[in-house]
């Protein structure tokens, strides 16, 4: 089959059912209908079959003048019929019969007529209800495009405004959502923070007991230290008053022991010293003095000398002339007066 293009404007100017398209449809069938009337003729009697139309759209084109209806048979002329035999009145009888025939012709020829009217009309009439038929059924078509479209659109329409209540419900429960979390993690943070505070309070006021605590044991820390020191520093002053007086007492006591060995030492020393004859008066001589615990002695040297040889020399062998010096047995009263001591050597004070 050949597609050929129609121009979008061939159909705007004028109805449908006059443009050439048509017009050659109408044609055709006009022609087709006329041949099969006069092929059909002698069975007039009987019903045609309904007949199918069928056509094909094509372009306007060059046409050719329609074809001229074909020729429609002619009747037969009745063949002549042989002389009758001479009969009695035959020429009358055959007048009959041709009138008869002649009638009987015409009775065909005009039922014929009457049938092609009759099928023109209905052909006309068809033609009409078919044209009726496609305006309706044009009409049907666009109202019933008009009312899918209506359809769609309305369909279109409730989609998109149900669309948009499903998002004003989504963004609702969303917004109603993220209210109620805000509104959670609010109270979540109101309580964290009263939580917080609390602690807080709490730590400071354990924090503020701790340091009453740690003050009021740092002050009865400090009162025990004070009361302690006070009472070491009454111990103590006891126990130095106690000690000056058991050193006054023991230093009492050595001084009155080493002035009775110092006693006894210058009589042993004033027993072996010999004076020379030399010496004069005012003659002094100081000798320091080295003794071992026994009495012993360790050293002696002149730390003073009187200027007189002599004199010291007696000095010197008076000391070492001493065997054994008396000392007391006590070793603080020894090694504080006697361990090392001076001596002077005056002859009027030895």
């Amino acid at each position: 089959m050949v597609e050929n293009k129609r121009e979008p404007n061939d159909y705007v100017a004028q109805p449908p059912w006059k443009s050439p398209i048509a017009l050659s449809l109408v044609l055709h069938g006009a022609i087709l209908f006329f041949a099969l009337v006069g092929w059909s003729w002698s069975t007039p009697s009987h019903e045609p079959p309904p007949r199918n139309i069928s056509a094909r759209l094509i372009m306007p084109e060059p046409q050719a003048p329609p074809a001229e209806p074909a020729a429609q048979p002619k009747p037969q002329p009745p063949a002549p019929e042989p002389e009758p035999e001479p009969q009695p009145d035959p020429e009358e009888e055959a007048r009959k019969k041709a009138e008869q025939q002649a009638q009987e012709q015409k009775r065909h020829e005009d039922e014929r007529r009457k049938q092609i009217l009759l099928e023109k009309k209905k052909a006309e009439a068809a033609a009409k209800a078919e044209e009726e038929a496609r305006k309706k059924a044009e009409a049907e078509a666009k109202a019933a495009a008009q009312r899918k479209a209506e359809e769609e659109r309305r369909k279109a329409e409730e989609a998109q405004k149900a669309e948009q209540e499903r998002r004003r419900k989504e963004a609702e429960a969303k917004a109603a959502e993220e209210k109620r979390k805000a509104e959670e993690q609010r109270r979540k943070e109101e309580a964290e923070r009263k939580r917080q505070e609390q602690k807080e309070r709490e730590r400071r006021e354990a924090e503020k007991r701790r340091q009453e605590r740690e003050r009021q044991q740092r002050e009865d820390q400090l009162a025990a230290l004070a009361t302690e020191a006070q009472q070491e520093q009454a111990a103590a002053a006891q126990a130095r008053k106690e000690a000056a007086a058991a050193a006054r007492a023991r230093d009492a006591r050595m001084a009155s022991e080493s002035e009775k060995y110092e006693a006894l030492i210058r009589e042993r020393l004033s027993n072996a010293w010999y004076i020379p004859s030399s010496a004069q008066k005012g003659l002094v001589t100081t000798l320091e003095i080295t003794l071992l615990p026994t009495g012993e002695l360790v050293s002696v040297r002149i730390t003073k000398s009187s200027g007189n040889s002599a004199f010291d020399n007696s000095a010197l062998s008076a000391v070492r002339g001493v065997q054994r010096f008396p000392v007391p047995e006590e070793q603080d009263v020894f090694n504080r007066y006697f361990r090392t001591f001076s001596i002077q050597f005056d002859p009027e004070t030895l």
